[in-house]
């Protein structure tokens, strides 16, 4: 008996299913703010909001070279930055919104929680919160990769934090630099967006910690892709929400969650 061929329409369903996850890899790896522009994650959809006004940052994709200023906290300013913004190097160049809050948390915490501590931020882009960490008292390594590496120097040089605030390229899940010590603090923001990257992150934090390493990780929720980092993520450290943040339900309500990580023993 000869086989019956499925319509060209199931086959390709067919396929489309089994390739999900690896389709998604490598159209990331050609376009990393794809899902930033066209998410339809579940939290979108209930809430019945455009997509595009949850996950965009005001800076637009075109911003090259800009200058911005922000302050913390909003309503009170205790200080403020200056921040050169640039998109050519990659989506790390602008502001994100995960690392304004997180700034603006560590500003209400203050200097008494800062000051004298070894703080190493991850994906630092710009270098927003280790700069905010720098300008309370820390003594601050902000890292990225090679291309952000001159924006965060100049960035540096901007708010006068060199006695402060050191730069460092920090490439995750290869063999730690010599130049960034044992940190006390270790800060992150918006560092979940590329799915490739989520095992070498996981990877980078555990190499970075021991036990009693304080880690504050604030994050955006995008898309559902996002609980593989976090399945990565529990094999090597618990977490909870940061409860005194007076600004919690503010950015809960926009999808941001504010964690601090402890290393499982």
């Amino acid at each position: 008996m000869a086989a019956v061929a499925k319509p060209m329409s199931l086959q390709l369903d067919n396929l489309a299913s089994l390739n999900e996850i690896a389709l998604d890899e490598v159209l990331d790896t050609l376009d990393p703010l794809r899902h930033l522009r066209n998410d339809t994650d579940d939290f979108a959809q209930q809430n019945d909001e455009d997509v595009a006004d949850l996950v965009v940052p005001l800076q637009l994709r075109s911003t090259l070279g800009e200058m911005i200023q922000l302050s913390f906290p909003r309503d009170s300013p205790v200080l403020s930055i200056s921040l050169k913004v640039d998109a050519s190097p990659g989506c790390g160049g602008i502001a994100w919104p995960a690392g304004e809050v997180l700034s603006s948390y560590i500003t209400f915490r203050g200097t008494g929680y800062l000051r004298g501590k070894r703080i190493v931020e991850l994906g630092s882009g710009t270098g927003l919160v280790g700069l905010v960490a720098g300008a309370l008292g820390g003594t601050v390594w902000i890292t990225d990769q090679a291309p952000l590496l001159d924006i965060m120097r100049q960035n540096v040089m901007l708010n006068n934090l060199q006695s402060q605030v050191s730069v460092c390229e920090l490439n995750w899940g290869e063999k730690l630099s010599l130049e960034i010590p044992p940190p006390d603090l270790i800060l992150a923001a918006d560092c979940v967006y590329f799915e490739p990257a989520f095992p070498l992150l996981v990877q980078t934090l555990s190499d970075m910690t021991v036990s009693s390493t304080d880690i504050l990780f604030c994050y955006k929720k995008r898309r559902k892709a996002d609980k593989r980092f976090f399945t990565m993520l529990k094999k090597k450290f618990t977490w909870k929400e940061v409860e005194d943040d007076p600004n919690r339900k503010i950015y809960n309500s926009e999808a941001i969650s504010l964690l601090t990580l402890t290393k499982r023993p």
